[in-house]
């Protein structure tokens, strides 16, 4: 069971200059589908492709073309879905927002307004203080990426890549129940992170697989309370829209500077206009981009080349049975079965290769043991090295190597992390290494007393000294560990020791 308190979250304060401010978030996530073929087209979703190479006719609106629905990502969308326990709606419907940019060569995007394939649903969002509380999903729903303008190629014109146009995306969007930009920050890590357990989405923020919409708004302090009561919107501040964020950081310090210009803004006796806006970090402001549109301003109608969406129970129920194990619920095991904190369950669990990993390392040894390796010695060396653990030199079977020769005595930590460091550089069996470079411990308490006494014997004020203070026996310790080239069994030195100090 996870160590954590559930319970209405601590609303993050702005001081203005007049009043104390809340503020209120919520999101909306662009999720890219990880499938091979766009979503109405066979098209490739290949990143990084030659611009315009993965354009089928449909994606380039050529006349007469229909889409034709890919049935796997729909599957990606009910995953998704159940991932979140969401609402799966058997029947869903297409619709099109009419609007036009360069790159959206239909003139209108194929998204799903009024039948939406997945309903409410929820995230777990674990918070840095050990408090755990549910964001609310609204909806989720499939439609088209548009294409990528390119402003930076010419100084005189502009060029459009339609590579990325009718790919699949999942628009997952939140109820207004984030209360600050680290929490912020918090729910999109975390949905990320079942997204890319589920298999549903590769959580790439840099190459746009994933970005979110993040919509501010500030209210008195006490009224945030009052919508929570009744779901009235009225009672909190008009919200803009922050466009386009794809990175962590940048999402926090968005929040916080769009929260400080409204209040500014409302406190001067002026009102908010709700709008769209553009983060720029540079200068640590958001600027506006266009008025923000309603429903009705996109003049929405159902699909006419598209039936509505209908899905059988028995498939959901098949894709739900065959769902992955969650990030939650391993890390549930992991405390459980291996012994370990809550800390450490969240970084093996935060991403689904380092924790199969740990797994290996650790299955039929000390779970503690390995969790140290893993984390301090393989993770901070990865780190240090800018590698990542799919990348590591070291495989799981070889830090097992290591764990079972500290159980077996053979070597103590000291030498291990020096027989790691050889098998990570060079790729060596752990146990070639210690037997070949004669890095076994020694555990004969007959040499290692045999040591101690020599030690003893030229330090007589040393001897006294301990013998007034025995913190001061460490020294001896130090001594007999560095006349054995640190390859003496410490326990056994520690007990030696205190033994022949004894008044």
């Amino acid at each position: 069971m996870l160590d954590l308190t559930y319970e209405t979250p601590k609303p993050r304060v702005i001081a203005g200059a007049k009043h104390d401010w809340e503020l209120v978030i919520g999101m909306e996530v662009h999720a890219q589908v990880s499938s091979n073929s766009k979503l109405f087209s066979g098209a490739s979703t290949q990143f990084g492709a030659e611009p315009n190479s993965n354009v089928a006719f449909v994606d380039a609106a050529m006349p007469g073309m229909l889409p034709v629905i890919n049935e796997y990502c729909v599957e990606q969308a009910v995953r998704t879905g159940l991932g979140l326990k969401a609402q799966i709606n058997l029947k869903s419907a297409f619709d099109r927002k009419n609007y036009f940019y360069p790159d959206l060569p239909q003139g209108y995007q194929i998204s799903q307004l009024y039948e939406p394939i997945v309903g409410e649903g929820e995230v777990l969002v674990e918070l840095g203080d050990g408090t755990a509380r549910l964001v609310r999903v609204e909806r989720i729903h499939m439609e088209q990426d548009a294409g990528k303008s390119i402003h930076d190629m010419d100084p005189n014109m502009s060029f459009v890549d339609l590579n990325r146009t009718g790919v699949c995306l999942m628009e997952i969007v939140s109820r207004p129940d984030i209360r600050g930009p680290e929490e912020a920050a918090a729910y999109l890590a975390k949905l990320r992170q079942i997204l890319r357990y589920l298999g549903t989405c590769n959580g790439d923020m840099q190459s746009g697989a994933m970005r979110a919409d993040v919509n501010v708004s500030v209210c008195r302090v006490g009224q945030y309370e009052k919508y929570a009561a009744t779901q009235d919107f009225s009672h909190l501040g008009t919200r803009c829209e922050i466009k386009n964020m794809n990175s962590m950081r940048f999402i926090q310090q968005a929040i916080e500077v769009e929260a400080r210009r409204q209040i500014a803004i409302v406190e001067a006796g002026g009102e908010v206009v709700q709008e769209t806006r553009l983060f720029d970090p540079d200068k640590q402001e958001t600027r506006s981009m266009r008025s923000k549109e309603e429903a009705h301003d996109y003049r929405y109608f159902p699909d006419p080349d598209l039936l509505p969406l209908e899905i059988e129970q028995a498939w959901v129920d098949d894709i739900a049975a065959n769902l992955p194990e969650l990030p939650d619920a391993k890390k549930a095991r992991f405390i459980g079965d291996f012994g370990l904190s809550d800390y450490d369950a969240s970084v093996l669990t935060a991403d689904l290769d380092s924790a199969g990993y740990f797994e290996a390392v650790a299955q039929g040894r000390d779970g503690k043991m390995a969790a140290n390796w893993v984390i301090n010695e393989l993770f901070g060396r990865l780190k240090k090295d800018d590698r990542d653990i799919t990348d590591s030199p070291v495989s799981p079977a070889q830090l097992g190597a290591i764990v079972d020769l500290i159980a077996s005595d053979a070597i103590s930590g000291k030498i291990a992390k020096d027989v790691f460091e050889i098998s990570y550089t060079t790729g060596r069996d752990p146990a070639e290494i210690v037997e070949t470079e004669g890095m076994k411990q020694v555990t004969d308490t007959g040499a290692i007393e045999a040591a101690v006494d020599a030690i003893i014997a030229a330090n007589p004020d040393q001897v006294a000294k301990a013998q007034e203070n025995p913190k001061l026996a460490g020294w001896f310790v130090g001594q007999v560990m560095k006349a054995t080239g640190g390859k003496a069994n410490p326990k056994a030195v520690n007990q030696i020791i205190a033994a022949k100090l004894k008044p």
